[in-house]
């Protein structure tokens, strides 16, 4: 296990995105300072929106920033459920570059997942940030229980992304997902976490503790991270 894992805690979720934009500000002024551009990669859901609010004020050279999703659901673009499209909203008016990793609905995840490999081979790695979200049910990013999961959490070390189906399907969103591979998420050199409420806490505390044998997805994730990760968290 990493021996970095810093807890940051808030009085409340406006002051957690505060914190959290201002973080992101300096990863990506420091990438494009360094090396004149910065890829990022954004959870979807609801905890991060006002972080995303937050940082769409600040005065960033949007155009040398590209932008991928952590994860997203098999479904077209403009999809109520589609996470780039939720992101695109809010950063592709600032002229950032937002790619979509999944261009197309499709029957086939897995091959979803390959067309969105391909895609990330393209992109500078390793990321420069990664923003990850935690379901209460212990899942990141699109890493969930099913007949993926080792794939995702254990795959080749240069497999960036790939099709996943979640078992049991979640009701909020019964679809495939295509989602960044455990070995994507944790060579970013920066990776944090975006939560809210005691139960995601407590759930990602003993995920923390099992280490490489959590049945959460979100310990496997994390078991033996190199780098340090931060764990924003508010009430």
């Amino acid at each position: 296990m990493s021996e970095e894992i810093e807890w940051w805690d808030y009085e409340d979720a406006e002051e957690m995105a505060d914190a959290v934009a201002g973080d992101i500000q300096f990863i990506l002024d420091s990438a494009i300072d360094a090396r004149g551009a910065a890829v990022i990669a954004l959870s979807g859901g609801k905890t991060p929106i006002p972080i995303y609010e937050r940082l769409t004020q600040a005065r960033i050279d949007w155009k040398r920033v590209t932008i991928i999703p952590t994860d997203e659901r098999v479904v077209p673009l403009g999809d109520p459920l589609s996470n780039i499209t939720m992101i695109g909203k809010a950063f592709l008016p600032k002229g950032a570059r937002v790619m979509p990793i999944v261009p197309q609905a499709t029957a086939d995840y897995k091959a979803a997942g390959r067309s969105a490999d391909a895609l990330m081979q393209d992109l500078h790695w390793p990321l420069d940030l990664c923003l990850l979200g935690v379901g209460a049910d212990g899942h990141t990013a699109s890493i969930f229980p099913g007949p993926d999961f080792d794939e995702a959490v254990s795959g080749p070390r240069e497999r960036r992304a790939l099709g996943v189906l979640p078992e049991p399907l979640p009701k909020e969103a019964p679809v495939p997902r295509v989602t960044l591979s455990r070995a994507a998420i944790v060579s970013a050199r920066a990776l944090m976490l975006a939560v809210t409420g005691d139960a995601k806490k407590q759930v990602i505390e003993q995920a923390i503790k099992q280490g490489p044998s959590s049945p959460h997805p979100i310990g496997r994730v994390l078991a033996d991270a190199e780098l340090p990760v931060d764990i924003h968290w508010a009430p």
